[in-house]
């Protein structure tokens, strides 16, 4: 069938190729460098897997049948499924995800096919998705939730831990067409993920179909528990650097209990990226008049925890005339060219704050500076112009300064 994809960033390109394999799908975008780009086969983010098919389909080694487009009516026209993947950053005066181009991407597939189902695959507040339709008297739209990792976005959409789409459950066309989508992306899925067993005895991708709502409280409370690990490790870790223990041999100890197991246990600079941050403040934003203790403790946690790690460099500073310090990628993960929200600018911007000089080494940053800091490539210069090395996450090229480098990335890995 025909299948339209509003954007083309991880979520957006990743589903659109993943339903490729099988289907003739359409990638909308408004900017004519990334639709070229993509056109020719080539990837405008970081993805390996992503790459991989475009070059692929590009040989003819792994056909695909897509193409990305500017033109609306190319690729809404006839098209049975809408895909709506446009960013919905948090807005922080309103206390709400900034929907809007949410609504003008409905609003050209509308304008262009009336019969069309939209699926919002953009994350939105709990709610949003009945409200539109309610607002718009339309009752084709539905909500799927994306479950991607930066950098990994089309592997964790060939390997999904489960596929959730939203549609209200008195409506039987609606839960039809839920069903189909959610049968489609289990298509393209990697097979012998289809067929492997899960935890329950079942075989096969877990494929779930609730209320729309129901489904945008999974999106957000997935994110938040893994955010609320990820401030819960780094506590320790502050518990254990200010104790003078060895976080390393507690967090290893914690994690033996197969009740907690062996991730997102890494500490880090705090969680950041493009979903976390602001998925826990529209979940906070969302408990308006519910009772609540602990999520709005996982917000502060990340600051809290940002402020004591600029403490810490500043006390690695202080005796050094005139100290510089410097910033070893914005980047939020390796393999990754995102640093939206990474949680190394928090400290940057603290360090700053201090009247302290900061230079960023970020070979994928095209800029001479970032919000007024010096942006450099050459690596040798930064690491011998540095006295103290901020990395969020080590990494080898650090071997030969490893005693400048201030890092509580204690497992060297993501």
């Amino acid at each position: 069938m025909k299948i339209a994809v509003a954007g083309t960033g991880y979520v957006g390109l990743s589903v659109a190729l993943l339903l490729a394999q099988h289907n003739e799908v359409h990638a909308l975008d408004i900017v004519p460098d990334k639709v070229a780009m993509l056109n020719r086969g080539r990837s405008p983010i970081v993805d390996r897997e992503i790459a991989e098919f475009l070059d692929g389909n590009a040989s003819g080694e792994r056909p695909l049948d897509f193409a990305a487009t500017l033109d609306p009516a190319q690729a809404y026209g006839d098209a049975e499924y809408a895909i709506v993947a446009t960013p919905t950053n948090y807005d922080s005066q309103k206390n709400y995800f900034d929907t809007s181009s949410v609504e003008s991407a409905i609003a050209a597939i509308r304008a262009a096919n009336s019969s069309a189902w939209i699926i919002i695959k953009s994350t939105v507040p709990v709610g949003y998705t009945q409200h539109l339709r309610d607002a718009l008297g339309d009752d084709r739209i539905l909500f799927s939730p994306e479950f991607l990792r930066e950098g990994h976005a089309l592997y964790d959409n060939l390997h999904p831990s489960r596929i959730v789409v939203g549609a209200p459950q008195s409506d039987a066309s609606a839960l039809a067409a839920a069903t189909r989508f959610a049968e489609l992306l289990a298509q393209g899925a990697d097979l012998a993920e289809a067929a492997r067993a899960n935890e329950d005895g079942s075989r096969g991708i877990p494929q779930l179909v609730v209320g729309p709502t129901e489904a945008e409280a999974i999106k957000l409370f997935a994110n938040t528990y893994l955010a609320l690990r990820v401030a819960y490790f780094n506590e320790l870790d502050t518990y254990a650097d200010s104790r003078g223990l060895n976080a390393q041999e507690i967090i290893h100890g914690v994690c033996l209990d197969p009740r907690i197991r062996d991730n997102y246990n890494n500490p880090s600079f705090g969680y950041g990226g493009y979903c976390l941050p602001k998925d826990t403040k529209q979940l906070l934003a969302n408990y308006s008049q519910v009772p609540q203790n602990l999520i709005s403790a996982i917000v502060d946690a990340n600051r809290t925890r940002k402020d004591f790690i600029a403490t810490e460099i500043e006390r690695r500073i202080e005796g050094i005339n005139k100290p510089v310090v410097g910033i070893y990628r914005l980047t939020m993960k390796s393999g990754s060219d995102n640093f939206r929200q990474s949680a190394i600018q928090g400290i940057m911007k603290r360090i700053k704050a201090r009247g302290v000089p900061v230079i960023v080494y970020e070979p994928t940053l095209n800029a001479a500076d970032f919000f007024g800091s010096e942006v450099t490539h050459d690596l040798e210069s930064f690491k011998q112009r540095a006295d103290v090395i901020v990395a969020n996450r080590w990494n080898d090229d650090l071997v030969d300064v490893g005693d400048k480098v201030f890092t509580r990335d204690l497992f060297k890995r993501d």
